[in-house]
C-alpha cells in the first residue's frame, strides 16, 4: 500500500497546525507548505469589524491559496514527499461563517472552480481543541493582527470546523484532541502521532494518545 506522502493539518487557530506541520516537515526531509496569513492586507481590520471586510478578506485567501495550489500541481509526489499547514476546502469555512448572501452566492460559483486545480492530500490531521484552549493559545503567542480576536467568533468557527470535519470523507481523516497532547514539548507525543499519521490510510480515526508511563 502506497505511502502518506501529501499530508495536511488542519484545525482552528491556535489548534498547533503550523507548529505540528513544520515537526513533520523536518522530520520526514518533506517540502513545507504553509498558509501565507499575515500578507493578507486585510486581516487586521477584519478582526476590528468582520460584516465590513469580510468579503474583502476571504476573496483575497482564496485565491491566495488557489495560486499556491496551482504550483503544488508541480510536484512530484512519487519522489517528494510534501507537508501544510492547510486544506484548501477549509475556505468554505470560513465563507459560511462571515460571508453574507449575495457575497456567499458568488464565492460559491468561484470556489467549486477552483476546487478542480487542486491536489488532493493522502491524509488530512485535524487539530481540535476547547475554546478556552484556543483563546489561551492565541493570546500567548501574541500575533499583532489577532489582539482584537473575539472569543464568541473563535467558539463559533470551532463548531463550524467540528461540523465540518464530522461530515468529511474526501479523505483520510486522523482527528486530534490536543487539550492533553504536548507534541511541541514531548517528545513521545510527537512521536506517537508521528506514528499514526504516517500509518492511517483509510476513513475516520480518533487518535488516542500514548499513555504516559505505557509502551505505545
Amino acid at each position: 500500500m502506497s505511502e502518506n506522502r501529501y499530508i495536511v493539518v488542519e484545525g482552528v487557530i491556535g489548534a498547533g497546525k503550523t507548529s505540528l506541520s513544520r515537526m513533520l516537515s523536518e522530520r520526514l526531509a518533506a517540502q513545507l507548505v504553509l498558509e501565507e496569513v499575515e500578507e493578507n492586507p486585510f486581516l487586521k481590520d477584519f478582526y476590528r469589524d468582520r460584516v465590513r471586510y469580510a468579503f474583502q478578506t476571504q476573496m483575497h485567501f482564496l485565491f491566495s491559496r488557489y495560486q499556491q495550489q496551482r504550483g503544488l500541481r508541480q510536484t512530484d509526489l512519487f519522489s517528494e514527499r510534501m507537508v501544510s499547514d492547510y486544506l484548501f476546502q477549509k475556505d468554505r469555512i470560513f465563507a459560511s461563517l462571515n460571508l453574507v448572501d449575495r457575497e456567499l452566492s458568488l464565492y460559491e460559483r468561484l470556489v467549486a472552480w477552483l476546487e478542480l486545480d487542486v491536489v488532493r492530500p493522502d491524509i488530512v490531521v485535524y487539530l481540535q481543541a476547547h475554546t478556552d484552549t484556543l483563546m489561551a493559545r492565541i493570546a500567548k503567542r501574541n500575533r499583532a493582527f489577532e489582539k482584537d480576536m473575539d472569543r464568541g467568533y473563535i467558539h463559533r468557527l470551532n463548531e463550524a470546523y467540528n461540523h465540518h470535519f464530522f461530515h468529511y470523507t474526501d479523505t483520510p481523516l486522523l482527528v486530534v484532541n490536543t487539550d492533553h497532547i504536548d507534541f511541541v514539548h514531548q517528545s513521545e507525543d510527537f512521536a506517537d502521532l508521528e506514528k499514526r499519521i504516517l500509518s492511517h490510510r483509510q476513513g475516520t480515526v480518533y487518535y488516542t494518545p500514548i499513555e504516559k508511563g505505557r509502551p505505545s
